[in-house]
């Protein structure tokens, strides 16, 4: 080989690395990719979660309302944009709505779902009590193990569904004398043969059951995980975060459970599976 082709060789070389450097620098100087916006987390609901409830523009105004009036009266300040689910536990509802919030206070609803929620009346069954829950680390989320209990029931789902806990609240007994108890608060799937055909009616023993299809749109986009995404940058290990997770801009924390007092079910709130 000679001189003039070594040479070209090098200078190859130097240059390919160069090349290497140059698109190294340009790659991190963009910015990372942007999160799921509110527009399409609700395409994506609509597209997601097969159980879902057509709510009229009046209504989700309404619901949209009393969430602000619910975390107004709890002293808590929506200093950033943010997600919110609002719980209706009345009986004639049993309806979850999951909001987007902007720094205007202004609001879009996302979807709402049928759940279940405490049915009194039964030992160790609670009322699902009312207010506004924070979603922290401080409570921390786990996953169903899927396994059934000695009446067949997958009480959490299938495996790896999340669990979202707000941590002991009190709530009113539904049983013996009835008085307050504490209870552990938490969102969850639950039996997807014997117990999700049930949503839309109080069923629980407390806590808020919703669908596996819902489970899995707040666990994968991150809808109310600002807390456990915040310590996570800070370089804290959250196993429970999915690795496949495409997080939401501005994700909440806030679970807000209302009774609106209703006296018999609008339409709208009646899921067809419902009998």
């Amino acid at each position: 080989m000679s001189s003039l082709d070594v040479e070209t060789l090098r200078r190859t070389a130097i240059y390919i690395v160069a090349i290497g450097f140059l698109l190294s620098g340009l790659l991190r100087s963009v910015p990372a990719e942007a999160g799921v916006t509110a527009e399409a987390l609700r395409a994506a609901y609509l597209l997601q979660v097969d159980r879902h409830l057509e709510v009229p523009e009046d209504e989700a105004q309404r619901y949209g309302r009393l969430a602000l009036t619910m975390l107004a009266d709890a002293n808590v300040s929506l200093a950033e944009p943010q997600y919110v689910a609002l719980v209706d536990r009345n009986p004639y509802v049993q309806a979850i709505f999951v909001y987007f919030i902007s720094h205007d206070q202004t609001y879009m609803l996302i979807g709402a779902s049928p759940v279940s929620t405490g049915r009194v009346g039964q030992f160790d069954h609670f009322e699902t009590p009312t207010g506004v829950f924070e979603h922290t680390p401080a409570n921390p989320d786990f996953r169903a193990e899927g396994t059934k209990n000695k009446l067949g029931i997958r009480g959490y789902g299938v495996l790896g569904m999340r669990v979202f806990d707000f941590g002991w609240q009190q709530a009113r007994r539904g049983w013996g004398q009835g008085g307050m108890g504490i209870m552990r608060l938490q969102m969850h799937a639950t039996d997807p043969d014997i117990l999700e055909p049930r949503l839309g009616r109080v069923q629980s023993k407390g806590c808020i059951r919703i669908s596996a299809a819902l489970n899995r749109l707040l666990d994968r986009y991150g809808v109310l995980d600002a807390a456990y995404e915040a310590m996570q940058s800070t370089g804290s290990v959250m196993w429970i975060l999915p690795s496949n997770r495409n997080p939401v801009n501005d994700a909440g924390r806030y679970l807000i459970v209302v009774d609106t007092l209703r006296i018999q079910r609008p339409l709208w709130a009646t899921y067809a599976s419902q009998p």
